[in-house]
């Protein structure tokens, strides 16, 4: 565990949350931003500086609880959510974060991430998604594009990769979101909104590596393209997107269709955002692909979708005071050795 220094007064600063640690990333890599814009939002969730603790796994994310002045540990590979979830089980006034980067989370810590998706503590997950392995040079990663060619693909990868927001869902995920490195404020407004939800908060964050994948989401953010390639979602808002906002989506049936404002179609013909909408969050997901119709989504960002049920730490100390009060408090031997025992002569 890091050393931390406690703000007796009650309120910090963004400054009070720098280590004072050298950050070792590369120039330019998207997790500058990320870390810049986690230490802004926190100092306003109104959350006691000792009460934040990130849990890291390994790769170039990871090394984020080294550059934050908070509790953490850096962790190991791909079991960083199953050690959250013990912090948060034994300790659940902490306000928990994980981070993780896409072949850490998808990969060896997949079948850690899917179970916290199903069992919902109310812990953050954040995903620095640059569709590849940084750390270890440059190989194909669960996310990596069919097609990829890397160290470990030179003829380009066979592989179907991931969608993240669309693994969740199936994960039974209470809240799914995604944001990018290079816009700031929207990333703030996700990470404050992923804090408020009560329960496993998803955040998938297309993070820019410059040395191994560079460019990989600069349609989504690039001026030129930025409002073609990409839809943000808001609540009650209809889905519209193009230079001119001149496009929208709306449903036929179940089948998303791309419609102009031209063609005659107004607001009100249009997909209205609803975040609790599990049906439409899958759809909303699946923009990420091809598959309607042969045509092109935009990729969607902001929350897909959030409700909120049972988190698993009060349900695990509801069921203990629940059986305390039938039985008392009864014997670790006893309840390890069950009702059926036998005596061998």
């Amino acid at each position: 565990m890091e050393t931390l220094a406690i703000d007796t007064n009650g309120s910090f600063t963004s400054k009070d949350l720098d280590s004072g640690m050298d950050v070792k990333w590369c120039p330019g890599c998207g997790d500058y931003s990320i870390l810049k814009q986690v230490q802004t939002v926190f100092p306003e969730l109104g959350v006691p500086k000792e009460k934040f603790v990130f849990i890291s796994g390994i790769g170039c994310s990871s090394r984020f609880t080294y550059y934050m002045d908070t509790y953490g540990m850096h962790s190991i590979h791909g079991r960083a959510a199953a050690i959250a979830s013990g912090v948060k089980a034994s300790n659940p006034d902490l306000s928990v974060w994980i981070v993780s980067g896409d072949g850490d989370a998808f990969s060896i810590g997949g079948n850690h991430f899917i179970h916290l998706m199903r069992k919902n503590f109310d812990v953050n997950y954040l995903v620095f998604n640059n569709q590849i392995y940084s750390l270890t040079k440059g190989q194909y990663s669960p996310t990596s594009e069919r097609g990829k060619i890397t160290k470990t693909s030179p003829y380009g990868s066979v592989e179907e990769p991931f969608n993240p927001s669309e693994l969740a869902l199936g994960a039974k995920a209470s809240f799914v979101s995604r944001t990018l490195d290079r816009d700031p404020k929207h990333m703030q407004g996700i990470l404050k909104r992923a804090h408020r939800h009560k329960g496993t908060s998803f955040v998938e964050v297309y993070q820019n590596c410059p040395v191994f994948n560079d460019g990989a989401f600069f349609a989504f953010s690039d001026k030129e393209t930025k409002k073609e390639e990409a839809i943000f979602l808001e609540q009650g808002k209809p889905l519209i997107f193009g230079n001119n906002d001149d496009k929208g989506i709306r449903l036929d049936g179940l089948t998303p269709v791309i419609v102009q404002s031209q063609n005659g179609y107004s607001t009100n013909d249009l997909w209205i955002h609803d975040e609790k909408d599990k049906t439409k969050a899958n759809l909303i997901s699946r923009f990420f692909d091809t598959t309607f119709n042969d045509t092109h989504f935009p990729r969607p960002f902001g929350v897909i979708y959030a409700d909120e049920r049972p988190i698993y730490e009060e349900s695990m100390q509801h069921q203990a005071e629940e059986v305390i009060s039938l039985k008392g408090k009864v014997p670790l031997n006893k309840i390890l050795s069950g009702d059926k025992t036998w005596n061998i002569l």
